[in-house]
């Protein structure tokens, strides 16, 4: 077997099990449904946000919790009393 043999064999099985591989990924993906979320646990989510507009910027740090209660609690004004219905 020449080089140039030896070099496009190799190079299409690369190419089909990179194929392979991609496609099964895609499908895994599709039948599990979108990931949206996190885990809800202790502690914070940390999300660094930056802007620049090129004549100045911001940076700002939010901490998300993590148990959703908590994070629910941060949208009821406080004073408000509880109902039950």
């Amino acid at each position: 077997m020449s080089s140039f043999g030896f070099i496009a064999t190799v190079s299409t099985l690369i190419v089909v099990i990179l194929l392979a591989r991609a496609l099964y990924v895609v499908r895994r993906e599709a039948a599990q449904g979108p990931m949206r979320g996190s885990e809800p646990g202790e502690g914070y989510h940390t999300i660094n946000a930056e802007y620049s507009s090129g004549l100045g910027g911001h940076h700002t740090t939010y901490e998300i919790p993590r148990d959703p209660q908590e994070y629910n609690r941060l949208f009821v004004p406080k004073g408000t009393e509880r109902t039950e219905k």
